[in-house]
């Protein structure tokens, strides 16, 4: 068996759970509501507000389905009760991060500004405290698309190993190179 897989997972309080009869699976809490298409081979069933997923041979197909589907459905029930946040630090002389509802302007070093629009899914400040680097944070009941939508933040200036400058998420390391100079 799947150690994750086979996992129940509890279902907290103010969060609904629809499995319809196409393997579609929604779920509805106070954050939002998100939907996740299940393979018709995975089973997925409800008992005294545990959710269980099922397979129904140990073919490597159905093995690998089994973990994927319970860690999806799990993602999304912590979604839509608790909520996903992701913060990234923008670090660097003179760079800058701003917003203006779901548009996000960041000043990177390049010739012009980067413009890059917030799918409207996620909500996003933009801030920066006197002294300090400036903070995008990201809030959203989908894991998926916050990370994804993180990432192509990170994206547009990583990190480079020399003097740090760039996007980085919030605690991240950054293994940093010693110039020619140390000899």
């Amino acid at each position: 068996m799947s150690r994750i897989g086979k996992m129940p997972i509890t279902i907290p309080s103010g969060v609904e759970i629809k499995i319809s009869d196409s393997n579609t699976v929604s779920v509805k809490g106070p954050k939002g509501e998100l939907i996740q298409q299940v393979d018709p081979d995975i089973k997925v069933g409800i008992d005294d507000g545990v959710l269980t997923v099922t397979r129904p041979t140990d073919q490597k197909r159905h093995r690998s389905l089994h973990g994927l589907y319970r860690s999806l459905i799990n993602n999304m029930i912590i979604g839509v009760s608790e909520g996903y946040v992701k913060e990234l630090e923008v670090i660097g002389v003179g760079y800058r991060a701003s917003n203006t509802g779901q548009l996000l302007q960041l000043t990177l070093g390049f010739s012009h500004p980067v413009m890059f629009a917030i799918p409207d899914d996620i909500k996003i400040t933009a801030g920066q405290e006197k002294g300090k680097n400036p903070i995008i944070r990201l809030e959203s009941a989908d894991k998926e698309l916050i990370g994804q939508t993180a990432a192509k933040i990170r994206s547009f200036r990583k990190p480079e190993p020399y003097k740090g400058k760039g996007i980085r998420y919030v605690g991240e390391e950054i293994r940093r190179k010693t110039g020619k100079t140390a000899g």
